[in-house]
């Protein structure tokens, strides 16, 4: 599902990622962990298609995107790829089903059908009415539910999160570490999740730790 091979990333002479090669599985949960600047955000946005490599190959399912033009992969990031943040980035302007549903508008689809579709995943994660409340309306755990359900809309071939837990509480973090094994098990997904939480890398089908910019385990 997702090669990498020998990926650097520098800014200027600040060397961020060195030499950085992996191999993903489809279906797997892969958890990536160490210290702050090890380099694991800024392998996330490169997975994420959000940062280009400074050398080295990155293919997802087949696909080399950043050999793509910036149209077609704009259109690649927003349907192969879902992500879910810290904090959300719900627009706090729109209601929780406007926010879920604006990929899929991006993408193309028919508002009643990224509306329909938008609805079952609320359902799915527990939302029941809380289609129309906006972000500050909802609590911690609802807020990133719902970036759950946008990271979704799409049905993409890989879910990436950074950090997904680190704003909630002990037990929020807990539901959500387990919906990631459920949407997995329900939809197939690739999941790799950057995180300091040890509870969920030790549970995740592999667990990568970074130091220095280089993957050490």
């Amino acid at each position: 599902m997702i090669e990498v091979e020998n990926i650097t990333k520098t800014y200027g002479e600040l060397t961020v990622l060195k030499d950085v090669s992996l191999s993903i599985a489809e279906s797997e949960l892969i958890s990536i962990v160490g210290a702050s600047g090890a380099g694991k955000t800024t392998l996330l946005q490169i997975l994420g298609t959000l940062e280009q490599p400074t050398s080295g190959r990155y293919q997802l399912d087949g696909i080399e995107p950043f050999q793509l033009s910036e149209k077609k992969l704009a259109h690649f990031r927003n349907t192969a790829i879902g992500f879910v943040f810290q904090f959300h980035q719900l627009l706090p302007e729109f209601n929780a089903l406007e926010n879920v549903i604006l990929p899929a508008l991006i993408k193309g689809t028919k508002k009643e059908e990224a509306e329909k579709k938008a609805v079952e995943l609320f359902s799915f994660l527990n939302l029941h009415n809380r289609e129309h409340h906006k972000p500050y309306q909802l609590s911690g755990g609802e807020q990133q539910r719902v970036a759950v359900a946008r990271a979704l809309i799409n049905s993409p071939k890989v879910i990436l999160a950074d950090e997904p837990s680190g704003n909630l509480d002990t037990k929020n973090a807990e539901e959500l570490h387990q919906l990631f094994f459920d949407l997995r098990a329900n939809f197939g997904q690739t999941f790799v999740i950057v995180t300091h939480n040890q509870k969920l890398a030790s549970i995740s089908d592999r667990k990568l730790t970074m130091s220095d910019g280089k993957i050490i385990s």
